[in-house]
């Protein structure tokens, strides 16, 4: 494992500590968990954001916590809402013999067959909850959506079998759905006073 941060323990200060910490490069943060008690610690935050460019946010990180190694993952990243750098961060120590829970991003791929019918796919759940062991968190989930038409979806229960860890959510769980086109009103022209009958609106309405 070569995911190592430095990290430094502090004391728990007020809000304009903590922006000072940031305004000299640093990130405050905490970590907790396996056989530790929580503890704030401060990050370079170049190297932080460097990191985790390389290897992203689910990632086993090694803390070197004032001389001692920790196995730890992200649990939350706060970021500024106007500039989009950190401003906190949470590890959760873990033991590397135990599987543990994490919500993984879930990517489509694939061109789905209902959509080239002129459908539109949605996809309402991108996460899900997996069980697995440390060293094998992936990323990401990718799921095929080719055959997907129009009016059916894809659910856990569909891709369940193609991964090694356990997908925690039930089997109708959506992930993917393809949807009909938008229907258009259709207005039928009037002949010989017949009346006018547009559709979707359920009216009809006579000619003067």
């Amino acid at each position: 494992m070569n995911m190592v941060l430095t990290a430094n323990k502090r004391q728990k200060g007020r809000q304009s500590s903590l922006t000072q910490l940031r305004q000299n490069g640093t990130i405050p943060g905490v970590v907790y968990g396996f056989q530790m008690e929580s503890t704030a610690i401060t990050l370079d935050a170049r190297a932080f954001a460097k990191m985790l460019a390389k290897h992203g946010t689910k990632s086993v990180f090694q803390l070197d916590v004032d001389g001692k190694r920790i196995n730890a993952v992200l649990t939350e990243v706060q970021r500024c809402a106007l500039k989009g750098n950190v401003k906190h961060v949470d590890f959760k120590s873990i033991n590397m013999a135990e599987e543990l829970e994490v919500d993984i991003q879930v990517t489509v791929i694939g061109d789905a067959v209902g959509v080239a019918d002129g459908g539109f796919l949605l996809q309402p759940n991108r996460e899900v909850r997996i069980k697995v062991k440390p060293t094998e968190i992936p990323e990401t989930i990718e799921i095929d959506v080719t055959n997907v038409d129009i009016g059916t979806s894809l659910y856990v229960g569909d891709i369940r079998q193609q991964f090694s860890f356990e997908i925690l959510q039930e089997d109708d769980y959506t992930l993917v759905t393809v949807t009909p086109p938008a229907a258009e009103n259709v207005q039928e022209d009037i002949v010989d006073g017949t009346p006018e009958v547009i559709e979707g609106t359920g009216q009809n309405t006579e000619k003067a």
